[in-house]
């Protein structure tokens, strides 16, 4: 493991910038590299002109020939200082004829770039040029490099300087980003670990500095009360399904132990008959339980499309509103036209019929259902279905809860799942739903549109 971890250690945070860092100094390299060169040549350049200024200067000055340069040589050494060029003139045979410098001038004319000459017993490097002159005389005037090579050892330093101090830089940030990130990631890891040693109630540290790492810790903490939420309803349905399971299922036992044991063949019908109808009854609240899992964990939620509320509403209404007139039932509307929001339009149906078959089995006749549909604000979209009945006593929140029936409803059809399943499609709307206090029974869904 430690060698894996040394073959990849530029995948570390730590081995990111340190790599981001030796690039930025071999860029610097580079560019200290072609600007060493462009300096050096334009300094060379520089000297190869003043040397021909210089030359072209004794040739005008010495015009009368060999000895008019000679004189003007002679000139310029008497004044010379440490700035001023070398000379040397030589006749056909190579004799010196005028100038200090000491170095063999060369037979052909042109520039020399590293002529060695002796100045004071120390040999030196100079820049040169050659000209011929009449009667086969040379005139060779010459410059120290020692500038060039100041300079050229100046840049060195100073690109090797920034170099070296990006580099380290470089490394000392990626140590300080490394160390950052394992902190921060350390705290995560720590985090994580107690949620899987079972300790859901964790949750990932937050800084409050709003950064990338604040993000993510948001991030997760929104899905793990997500997966709590999750894990809560499993619980919850284990448990209603333990306790309000139990009765239906003894009694088709019970059923099926009737006809076992009796010879007679009517009682054996009619206890397989009311076992039939029981088994039924279990069917439709396990697929009432599925349905509700399935909202929760928006499993029906691909794709979301428009849907035109207002019209939906209209029609469902309309439909049920035979059945209340049957029952003796005042159905009263107040529908906005032209809503429309993006949803499941099965699921929307699906949550108005829950609350209309609530208003139609769990109130007297005579009983007045108002269905609302507004706007609220100006993002939101509001559905009310309220009734002027006998209403719910004690806690009403918990009718949202599975198999959870008010006092009245215990002696009529039904299984307590059916404001379950209308939060869960709210839910799955983004949405929420409520109710209101007595007198009567009313649920108000909010849903974004």
């Amino acid at each position: 493991m430690p060698g894996l971890l040394a073959k990849r250690w530029w995948r570390t945070t730590f081995g990111l910038v340190a790599l981001v860092a030796i690039g930025f100094g071999i860029a610097t390299l580079l560019v200290g590299a072609i600007a060493f060169g462009v300096v050096h040549e334009e300094l060379e350049k520089q000297l190869d002109h003043r040397i021909a200024a210089e030359t072209a200067a004794l040739i005008d000055e010495g015009d009368d020939g060999p000895s008019g340069v000679a004189t003007a040589i002679a000139r310029r050494d008497a004044a010379r200082s440490t700035a001023s060029l070398e000379y040397r003139l030589v006749d056909a045979a190579g004799r010196r004829v005028a100038g200090k410098l000491d170095a063999s001038v060369p037979s052909e004319p042109g520039y020399v770039e590293l002529l060695s000459y002796t100045r004071d017993g120390e040999r030196r490097i100079a820049q040169s040029l050659t000209t011929r002159l009449p009667g086969g005389h040379r005139l060779l005037v010459a410059a120290d490099r020692a500038v060039i090579d100041e300079m050229d050892a100046t840049m060195i330093r100073l690109f090797a300087g920034a170099f070296g101090a990006i580099l380290a830089l470089g490394i000392g940030a990626a140590w300080i980003v490394g160390a950052v990130t394992r902190a921060r990631l350390a705290r995560i890891d720590r985090t994580a670990l107690a949620i899987i040693d079972g300790d859901l109630t964790q949750r990932m540290p937050i800084t409050g500095q709003g950064d990338e790492f604040d993000r993510v810790a948001e991030t997760l903490n929104r899905m793990l009360d997500r997966i709590g939420v999750l894990m809560d309803n499993l619980r919850q349905v284990s448990s209603d399904v333990a306790h309000d399971l139990r009765t239906p299922l003894t009694r088709l036992h019970n059923r099926l132990d009737e006809a076992l044991s009796s010879v007679d063949r009517n009682v054996q019908l009619s206890a397989i008959e009311a076992a039939r109808v029981q088994s039924r009854e279990l069917l439709d609240i396990f697929a009432a339980l599925l349905r509700i899992a399935e909202v929760e964990g928006l499993g029906s939620r691909v794709p979301f499309g428009e849907v035109a509320l207002s019209h939906l509403v209209e029609g469902i209404v309309e439909t049920y509103r035979p059945d209340m007139e049957a029952g003796g039932h005042i159905l009263v509307t107040d529908i906005s036209a032209d809503l429309v929001l993006t949803g499941d339009r099965r699921l929307l149906q699906q949550l108005l019929t829950n609350l209309l078959d609530n208003a139609l089995a769990h109130t007297p006749s005579d009983t007045t259902v108002t269905v609302s549909l507004k706007r609220i604000g100006s993002n939101n979209i509001g559905l009310v279905v309220a009734d002027d009945g006998p209403g719910v006593q004690g806690d009403v929140t918990k009718l949202f809860e599975r198999f959870t029936r008010g006092e009245r409803s215990r002696t009529t059809t039904g299984h307590g799942l059916g404001l379950a399943l209308v939060a869960a499609i709210a839910a799955a709307h983004r949405g929420n739903v409520h109710l209101s206090p007595p007198p009567g029974f009313c649920v108000s869904v909010e849903l974004p549109g």
